[in-house]
């Protein structure tokens, strides 16, 4: 039979072998604790610059689906309005045609309870043929009449089935543009709270500095004086934007919202130039296409500057390099420096 017993060891003694795995060790965890490492099986310790980096990043891609829920949500309105209006004029088509049905068929009534009769026999009994005649020729023209309401009961009866099928149309896309709502609200919603999750785990001073800290802290531009000098603004309208746009400065960010309580970074445009009776679009994308784009070293106090390759984030430009925003949940409406992210273009509205 094989044994499975381990063969004795030769060498050191086993208390001296305890003796050096036990110094190693010790040896170790000191330097671990020197170094801060965290030992094996424990989370590792996220670093407060790696954190905000992360809420930097979870912010913005709330950002991002707060855009495309604008987008679709704007989309949903406008279908709204046109199902609306398809649906009145089908109501009112119908009326038509049924107005239309009742006069062609008190008109159908009163030809068979008189044209029972040959009309020549009719005009032979006649003890007044001259007033038969006269009878007989407006019975024509009655015929007359009735062929042509019977083109227009035909023809309002087609307007009418293609009114129903455009609102049929229209509130199917309503539907799927609904569906997009709802589901870019539960992405920005997802990404708020893994954010909130995340900076929860810095300590409080660090919180607190992450919150009025701006964004050029924490990208790589610098902090440099970027865009056009004070002064005034392009036109009135633009400098009536300005106005409104400071005296939005301390109200709270609100995704989805256009004011006058609270904004996202759009909806704070939108409303700044609503004030001075300019629409715009809803969302930054579109906005960045509103006017005329210009380069950012003209850049006048009331001109939109669009952030990111996707435009995903709008800023009014205010003069001395700075813009005012509603930077991200938690922080207001607020003035940052115009480079405290990549721009992607600058227009005058």
């Amino acid at each position: 039979m094989v044994s499975h017993r381990r063969p004795t060891q030769s060498g050191p003694g086993l208390g001296a072998r305890v003796g050096a795995v036990t110094a190693v060790s010790a040896a170790a965890a000191t330097a671990a604790a020197t170094l801060g490492v965290s030992p094996a099986g424990a989370e590792p310790q996220r670093r407060p610059e790696v954190t905000r980096a992360t809420v930097d990043r979870l912010f913005a891609d709330a950002e991002k689906a707060t855009e495309r829920y604008n987008r679709a949500d704007e989309r949903a309105r406008k279908l709204r309005g046109l199902v609306d209006q398809a649906q009145d004029r089908a109501a009112r088509g119908q009326e038509a045609v049924n107005k239309m049905r009742g006069a062609l068929g008190s008109l159908a009534l009163a030809q068979y309870r008189s044209g029972g009769m040959d009309p020549a026999l009719a005009l032979l009994l006649s003890s007044d043929p001259d007033g038969y005649l006269d009878r007989a020729a407006v019975l024509e023209r009655v015929g007359v009449r009735q062929s042509a309401a019977l083109s227009e009961l035909e023809q309002a009866q087609r307007t009418l089935g293609r009114v129903r099928s455009e609102a049929a149309r229209d509130l199917t896309e309503l539907e799927r543009s609904r569906a997009a709502v709802a589901r870019h609200k539960r992405a920005v919603e997802g990404k708020l709270a893994e954010a909130r999750r995340v900076l929860a785990t810095l300590p409080g001073t660090d919180r607190d500095a992450y919150g009025r800290s701006s964004r050029s802290d924490r990208d790589a531009m610098g902090g440099q004086f970027l865009g056009g000098p004070g002064g005034a603004a392009s036109s009135a309208r633009a400098a009536a934007a300005v106005r409104a746009a400071r005296n939005a400065v301390g109200r709270p960010y609100v995704w989805g919202a256009n004011g006058p309580s609270g904004f996202d970074c759009s909806g704070l445009t939108q409303w700044s130039y609503a004030q001075a009776g300019v629409g715009l679009p809803r969302t930054s994308q579109a906005q960045r296409y509103a006017g005329r784009q210009v380069p950012l070293s003209q850049a006048l106090p009331g001109d939109l500057v669009a952030y990111r390759a996707d435009a995903s984030h709008i800023a009014m430009y205010v003069g001395n390099g700075q813009v005012i925003h509603a930077p991200y949940p938690g922080a207001p409406v607020r003035y940052d420096p115009v480079g405290m992210m990549p721009v992607s273009s600058v227009t005058r509205i």
